[in-house]
């Protein structure tokens, strides 16, 4: 078995993770998690907010909105209209797949983001065929991803399963930046579950149709960003587009100021994000060597994105897989919103000084408006105070009225006026740096890259704080003495730690069974512990064992899952 083949085998043998559905035979792309899978995603996500939210704790606050979202929002958002991906069919057997990645798959070549008219000329050029049963395919399509529903008992009133959290984000960014008492910067992050409608999802967790997204929407000032404390001097391993345009294949690895200068990075907050990115990749256990950040084309960047990075991880089956992107979202969220909903979602940048600029207004006869509209008059009035002044004077020179609820109101009684005004800011709309990440992607890759072989056992070598077990207690026989004794030792380390209790079959055994799901520390308790209350602590990776006193192992434990070697407490102990 190759390796994806042994986590999965492993995943559903221990309880990480299997088919959903399973007894019904399983609905292709979604996946359930067992007891040490849902424990692990737990601690992965804790992770995560220790690494993103807490260094910047005074600017990042966490929200929670609904999973189900009006058609209006994702009209505006953009995702009714592009939320898409290209479909074909095969004409014989009725199969339907992905185009791009069957293209892919076939040709070795990347073909993300070329139009439906593209990738069907690909497959007429080289005869690609389904590849089940050989029969011809159709031409491709956009699918639609999103999951739609209907809001309540009324057919108008149509949503949709939310494809991503940023969009609660943006609604209710004028609600967070009152309650920052309207200052820049700050972010808003959300960790939750959101739904796409895959067309042939595969590889197990890393394609699902329903997954958990943790994300940030960093919302700033693009005249005043902010400087982010960011380490300058920080290397990190990028392939921008600017070189895999020239034909770079591999990787290169800069410091975060190289990649400023050279415009790799436009932007510091997203350099900032990136770098945190890697930091939480690291500490999940994946090397440098086995990560990079990929720069997406201009036809593979979704449509709200000026500059996208996708953070990738080595794996042995599929490659390079993408667990986190990295997006520089501009203004483009927000200002759809305040298209589509007509309410005030700018922010406000004070000058230093008040200027005296001029500024257009609409005026308009009042008594006049009033005695030729009688009834609708105070209904144009208002709107002609809501027109902009530009719009007003456009349709005043173009046609000599400004049209009004189907009436049309002519030049005199109402026109446009320049005056001075005095102001002490401008409202402007804040642009946004979004780092967006798979969570159970970060669970499967957290999986593959811990688990390996020794002496002919598998060893899920987990970072110790990620285990979902954090120790085992071990009689080392089924007799009563060390029972007995076993469990008060379970007793005392429960009240602080997640610990199983094993009595059952050879030591060696034991050993094995709890090595392959992970648990950091075997205490095993002997005869000796009979006599001198101290008890043996086996370390997972090394197999070496230290022996500690009983009323040390708290503290011992403690200081071995923040990353201490057991020789050196065992030493200092002495």
């Amino acid at each position: 078995m190759d390796k994806a083949s042994k986590v999965a085998d492993l995943a559903q043998r221990r309880g990480f993770y299997w088919p959903s559905w399973e007894i019904y035979g399983g609905v292709a792309g979604f996946y359930d998690l067992g007891p040490l899978g849902k424990e692990l995603k737990n601690k992965i996500i804790e992770l995560w907010k220790e690494t993103l939210m807490k260094p910047l704790q005074r600017i990042i606050v966490e929200l929670e909105t609904p999973i189900i979202t009006p058609y209006k929002v994702l009209e505006a958002s953009g995702h009714v209209e592009n939320f898409t991906d290209p479909i074909t069919e095969c004409k014989k057997c009725g199969r339907k797949y992905r185009a791009d990645h069957l293209i892919e798959e076939k040709l070795g070549i990347k073909v993300e983001g070329l139009s439906p008219e593209d990738l069907t000329k690909i497959i007429r050029e080289n005869n690609i065929r389904c590849p089940v049963c050989g029969g011809e395919l159709s031409d491709v399509k956009p699918f639609l991803l999103l999951f739609q529903t209907q809001i309540g008992p009324y057919e108008g009133d149509k949503g949709f399963i939310r494809p991503e959290t940023a969009q609660g984000a943006f609604v209710n960014f004028k609600r967070v930046y009152q309650y920052f008492r309207e200052k820049l910067p700050f972010g808003i992050a959300q960790i939750g579950r959101v739904g796409r409608n895959e067309i042939s999802p595969r590889q197990g967790l890393l394609r699902l149709r329903e997954f958990t997204i943790a994300e940030i929407e960093f919302f700033f000032d693009p005249e005043n960003p902010g400087k982010p404390p960011l380490d300058y001097d920080a290397k990190i391993r990028l392939l921008p587009w600017e070189l895999a345009k020239q034909g770079q294949k591999e990787p290169v690895e800069v410091t975060i100021r190289e990649a400023l200068e050279k415009g790799w990075i436009i932007n510091e907050w997203m350099a900032y994000w990136m770098l945190k990115a890697k930091e939480l990749l690291n500490k999940l256990g994946i090397k440098d060597e086995d990560q990079y950040f990929e720069e997406k084309s201009p036809e593979e960047r979704a449509h709200y994105s000026s500059q996208t990075y996708d953070q990738l991880v080595r794996t042995e089956r599929y490659g390079w897989m993408e667990v986190s992107g990295h997006a520089y979202r501009g203004d483009y969220d927000l200002s759809r919103h305040i298209k589509y909903s007509g309410k005030d979602l700018y922010a406000f940048r004070k000058y230093k000084e008040p200027k005296i600029v001029k500024v257009k207004v609409v005026k308009f006869n009042p008594k006049e408006i009033g005695i030729r509209y009688k009834s609708k008059a105070k209904e144009i009035m208002e709107k002609l105070r809501k027109m902009d002044p530009e719009e007003v004077e456009r349709q005043l020179q173009e046609k000599g009225y400004v049209e009004v609820d189907g009436e049309k109101i002519e030049k005199g009684l109402v026109w446009v006026e320049e005056r001075e005004e005095k102001v002490t800011g401008e409202r402007f709309v804040p642009h946004v740096v979004e780092p967006s990440f798979g969570v159970e992607r970060l669970l499967y890759v957290t999986l593959e890259h811990a688990l390996r072989e020794k002496e002919g056992r598998l060893v899920l070598s987990l970072p110790r704080r990620l285990a979902p077990i954090q120790a085992v207690v071990l009689p080392l026989l089924e007799e009563e003495p060390l029972i007995k004794k076993a469990q008060e030792v379970w007793e005392l380390l429960a009240k602080r730690f997640r610990v199983e209790y094993d009595e059952r079959g050879s030591i060696g055994r034991r050993y094995a069974r709890w090595d392959e799901v992970g648990v950091p520390a075997a205490i095993t308790i002997d005869f000796q512990t009979l006599e001198d209350n101290t008890v043996t602590v086996r370390d997972r990776d090394t197999w070496k064992q230290v022996r500690v006193k009983i009323e040390d192992l708290p503290r011992v434990l403690e200081e071995f899952l923040e990353g201490k070697e057991l020789e050196e407490i065992a030493g200092s102990q002495a």
